[in-house]
């Protein structure tokens, strides 16, 4: 059932025998918190005056002092939550400031809404389309530990290759190699099942799905496409997406990350994000110049581009990211774009010859970012380009990687570091403060979170690798 109602959630809580009602929002940093209650405390009051909680112990939100905060349920989001025990219906709310009766300026669904509302505003454009591919690994065990005095990590997967020579009475082999896990078929392709499973609890919690497929990586990568849809509700989706994942591979005994980069040699995991604009029913990619696109798609474009490195801030948000974003394992380092060419940092689809397909393709974001700021972000860049006309330059059809290396320097290429990323960001954001969308406030928090809980941390401890080379030097 599809709620687009407060009745239709009663419904749906009458029609499932609810007993439980979850309230979920998204933290600063892109992570699902929750608060559950008695199906009896839902009330259409609710709906219209808010829970109150603690703003305070949320990551990046408000001081103690200002710690009362409302969470206000979004009826339009509800879904029978497939892993409590006892039958319970889950709402995302968004948050709001109980003085001002405002919404929260740190709440990630406020800024996105802001951005599909400033899109209208300016004429450009009424709604825009989002496509992400988020990429993931499944694996079998996971340890980690960093302490005063040590540090590892390790990871299992029995697909991995690194197991050919296990003796695991009996090894049954096909285990995909490094590179080469892109479509087998089962035995090699060893979580088709899994995956299946995946998709089947995703389209129950309202999600289309298009495809699902093994990764390029050994040990367990992985990709399920979902159709696309508006930006707000995309950003909604993809939280979900990553919630049923995660479950669904826990009560198979699994565990699932999103982490850009968590083995070493082989492909990490992007989110390569579909993106297009619509008005009036028409979409505004469209045209007769390269590659079938319209003169406001190559200035959108233009616009990622220019802001490209100060977006890795928001769309690739983490340490680990950067470890992705290195040449020679079809990251797309390189700030060009291209038809087809998958080494160009925005590719245009051509799959298609169709109006309604045409779509570009922006290929360096990763899974790890919070997709409300990320998409916002991205519009906000692309928006930028249309309105100052920013030309994106010419289109790069070569394989990028095969290029000299001196030619190959020539092109600009995404933040190499977080910490480059948010210096980038704090130069370079007046695109963001069009339409009040980002404010002052939710860029400072983001850089200032970023660089002291994260950034700081990692770059002040001694790495195991360091060990290997250096404690005899």
């Amino acid at each position: 059932m599809t709620t687009k109602t407060i009745d239709d959630v009663f419904k749906l809580c009458k029609d499932n025998n609810v007993q439980f009602v979850d309230f979920k929002f998204v933290d600063f940093p892109g992570v699902w918190q929750h608060v559950s209650q008695p199906i009896g405390e839902l009330s259409k009051e609710l709906f219209e005056e808010g829970k109150g909680f603690d703003g305070s112990s949320i990551r990046g939100w408000c001081d103690i002092n200002n710690s009362d905060m409302l969470m206000f349920p979004d009826p339009t989001t509800a879904f029978i939550d497939p892993f409590c025990h006892h039958p319970t219906v889950s709402l995302t709310c968004n948050i709001v400031d109980p003085i001002t009766r405002e919404k929260y300026n740190l709440d990630p669904r406020n800024v996105a809404q802001k951005a599909a509302a400033y899109l209208k505003e300016t004429g450009i454009g009424d709604v825009s389309y989002w496509g992400p591919e988020a990429e993931f690994f499944i694996f079998d065990d996971v340890r980690y530990e960093s302490s005063v005095n040590g540090s590892f990590y390790m990871v299992d997967s029995d697909e991995g290759n690194w197991n050919t020579g296990r003796n695991s009475q009996p090894n049954l082999g096909y285990k995909p190699r490094p590179k080469g896990g892109y479509f087998p078929c089962p035995p090699t392709d060893s979580q088709q099942n899994l995956r299946a499973e995946m998709v089947l609890e995703l389209m129950k919690a309202g999600i289309d799905i298009e495809t699902q497929h093994h990764e390029v990586a050994t040990g367990g990568q992985a990709e399920i496409d979902m159709r696309f849809t508006d930006l707000v509700k995309q950003a909604d989706n993809l939280m979900l997406y990553k919630y049923i994942i995660r479950n669904v591979a826990r009560r198979n005994g699994r565990t699932v990350t999103f982490m850009p980069k968590p083995l070493f040699g082989d492909n990490g995991s992007g989110m390569h994000v579909h993106i297009s604009i619509w008005k009036n029913g028409k979409n505004m990619f469209a045209g007769n110049e390269y590659s079938g696109m319209w003169q406001e798609a190559l200035w959108f474009i233009g616009g990622v581009i220019k802001h490209a490195k100060a977006l890795n801030a928001i769309t690739n948000p983490t340490t680990n990211s950067c470890k992705r974003l290195v040449p020679g394992y079809e990251a797309p380092v390189n700030l060009v774009y291209s038809g087809r060419n998958r080494s160009a940092a925005i590719r245009i689809p051509l799959y298609s010859n169709s109006p309604k397909a045409k779509r570009i393709e922006v290929r360096f974001p990763d899974p790890a970012c919070n997709p409300y700021l990320a998409f916002a972000a991205l519009l906000m860049a692309g928006v930028d380009g249309i309105q100052n006309k920013i030309d994106p330059g010419q289109p790069m059809d070569k394989n990028m990687y095969a290029l000299p290396p001196k030619q190959l320097a020539k092109v600009k290429s995404v933040a190499g570091s977080l910490e480059q990323a948010l210096d980038e960001l704090e130069q370079d954001h007046k695109f963001l403060l069009e339409g009040n969308v980002f404010t002052e406030d939710v860029l400072l928090t983001w850089i200032d979170y970023k660089r002291v809980n994260e950034a700081d941390p990692v770059r002040m401890r001694p790495h195991p690798h360091e060990f290997h080379l250096y404690y005899d030097i």
